[in-house]
């Protein structure tokens, strides 16, 4: 494929802006958008949970108080003393007391009209003698419910009297009555008599319109939000359609997030909603064992925020195309003055170097930015040629001076090698092995004086040169060196120590009277070299000590200042922030410099 081929694919600026500002543009709005449509339906549904759930909280603080107050008419009964004793005659003699079942009959007929939806009271003994008394038949020899209740008599006795608890006997079709139809459900508890609290009087039985429970579950006709309620069987108790009352209409499980899945499988079976959107939540009501169930129908929620939904994209939509049409007036504009731009630095390109980009006032202002440093580029290129330039002539200069002073060490060594000859011829064999070690140290210092040795060589520089020293000034200092045996293979640049110990000997013990000591410790600590070389000579100012550690050094020409500066810069030039050389000084009494530098690898 040419070269020429390819250029045509690529995509020009005024393209690729448009492009990047639609992607830029649409993606942004479009995931904003759908947070904000999904935060929305989010927080809609929050609140609609957190109404659902006060509702159910209400429902069973409701359902709490209504049965309390039942109960207490399960209360008058079997703990009546009258009626205590009443039962018991009838457990005596069943047949001739027709004057006690009268009277009986009567007290219960007085319980009636505390509670509006108490419909029956009966009294079951243990030999199944049923006294009552029902609104809803007016009959005395006939219950309104007990013909259709799941349990006999005896079954109801012996569920009543196993315990001392009030217990619940699910809603059930009572019968129709005057035209209409009645659903009862039953609160029972043991006739006790505390005189023989074991002893088996008999149990009561209060009957309660199911008309009650709708009331608590505050059931309106509309059946957008309804409750229902379905006891620890699997029992309907409440329910908006009567038809199901007293059915089973879930299989009873432990867990209620199973009993809620069931409850939405019961919802969806009923086909009561338009659309597929509703929600079930249930709460347990520990005293009447039974669940309160909240359905919600949310499809006229969902249906709004779709609507909200579809007005955003419309008015997103006139958005962009309004956007992308100023935007394509701009980018002409733009790229206008880019193709004019772009024509000076193709003239720059191919060797014009005057070229210069004309600045004019309907230049954007980024463009302009972008012309004006273009220029001052140029005007830098063409310093930096003329720099070039005469760098070029500093090297070669450069060059040949490093020619001519490649003869001088040469000769240095030739002459000083015929010197030592002539002091052997001589027997000066002192004077022979100064001239040795001089040649040595010139020799080791000249060659590669940047590179790295062990410190097993540098220290054996050293010394020859310390012996030097030591010769030129008559032995008028001691010096020891310690150097730990494991660091002798270590690296370390060449000639890196010299310029503090020449500093310590020539300025150091200057004008000091006593003996002159000089100590040089090197070991190791983990991967550093711990260097420590100290001196008693006069020592240094405390002033001009702190302005050295914080690298300041006085503006002199004296050796010792440029000396010491350079031997610092150079440590650090070498081993950077994994260095550090502090110096430690006190007049007339000592010199100490403490250098660390890391083991590294030539």
């Amino acid at each position: 494929m040419s070269i020429h081929k390819v250029k045509n694919r690529r995509t020009s600026l005024t393209t690729r802006l448009i492009l990047a500002f639609i992607g830029t543009s649409i993606i942004p709005i479009i995931l904003y958008n759908m947070f904000s449509y999904f935060n929305t339906a989010s927080i809609v549904k929050e609140n609609v949970q957190e109404l659902t759930q006060a509702n159910l909280n209400q429902a069973a603080s409701s359902l709490d108080v209504w049965i309390e107050s039942y109960e207490d008419i399960l209360f008058q009964v079997y703990m009546n003393d009258d009626v205590i004793e009443m039962v018991e005659h009838i457990n005596e003699s069943p047949n001739d007391l027709t004057l006690v079942r009268g009277q009986l009959r009567r007290s219960l007929r007085g319980m009636f009209y505390t509670r509006e939806y108490v419909k029956s009271i009966a009294i079951i003994t243990p030999g199944q003698d049923m006294i009552f008394y029902d609104l809803l038949s007016g009959y005395m020899t006939k219950s309104s419910w007990l013909d259709n209740s799941s349990m006999s008599k005896q079954e109801l006795y012996d569920f009543l009297s196993k315990d001392n608890k009030t217990h619940i006997i699910s809603t059930r079709k009572a019968g129709v009555f005057n035209t209409d139809t009645y659903y009862l459900f039953h609160l029972g508890h043991r006739l006790i008599n505390y005189k023989n609290v074991e002893d088996q009087i008999g149990v009561v039985i209060v009957s309660i319109d199911e008309k009650m429970l709708k009331e608590i579950c505050g059931n309106a006709e509309n059946l957008d939000t309804f409750n229902f309620m379905v006891n620890s069987e699997g029992l309907m108790m409440s329910y908006y359609n009567d038809r199901y009352l007293g059915e089973q209409v879930i299989e009873w499980s432990d867990d209620p997030e199973v009993r809620k899945e069931r409850y939405m499988k019961f919802i969806q079976s009923q086909d009561i909603f338009d659309g597929e959107f509703f929600t079930v939540n249930a709460v347990y009501n520990e005293k009447f064992q039974c669940d309160i169930i909240n359905v919600s129908n949310q499809n006229t929620v969902i249906n709004r925020l779709q609507a909200q939904q579809r007005i955003m994209i419309l008015v997103m939509t006139v958005s962009l195309v309004a956007l992308v049409v100023i935007n394509v007036f701009l980018i002409r504009t733009l790229t206008g003055s880019l193709l004019n731009l772009v024509g000076i630095m193709k003239r720059a390109g191919k060797g014009e170097m005057s070229a210069r980009a004309q600045i004019h006032d309907s230049m954007p202002v980024e463009v302009e930015t972008i012309a004006s440093q273009f220029n001052k580029m140029l005007d830098r290129v063409e310093e930096s040629i003329s720099k070039e330039r005469d760098a070029n002539e500093k090297q070669r200069e450069a060059e040949i001076a490093a020619l001519e002073a490649q003869i001088n060490p040469h000769f240095l060594y030739n002459t000083l090698d015929t010197i030592n000859w002539m002091a052997i011829d001589r027997d000066e064999y002192e004077i022979s092995n100064s001239i040795t070690s001089l040649a040595s140290i010139l020799r080791y210092g000249i060659n590669k004086s940047n590179a790295m040795v062990t410190v097993r060589e540098e220290c054996e520089w050293l010394r020859q040169y310390l012996f030097l020293q030591q010769t030129r000034l008559k032995n008028t200092f001691e010096c020891e060196m310690h150097i730990s045996p494991e660091i002798l293979d270590w690296k370390i640049h060449k000639l890196l120590l010299q310029p503090f110990i020449e500093n310590a000997i020539i300025h150091g013990f200057e004008g000091k009277k006593g003996t002159h000591r000089l100590e040089i410790e090197i070991n190791a600590e983990k991967d550093t070299l711990q260097i420590g070389i100290r001196d008693n000579g006069k020592g240094i100012p405390e002033d001009m000590v702190e302005q050295m550690n914080r690298g300041i050094f006085p503006q002199s020409t004296e050796k010792r200042h440029i000396g010491m500066e350079n031997a610092i810069n150079r440590i650090h030039i070498y081993y950077e922030e994994r260095s550090s050389v502090i110096i430690e000084s006190k007049e007339n009494e000592f010199t100490q410099v403490s250098i660390k530098v890391p083991h590294e690898e030539e």
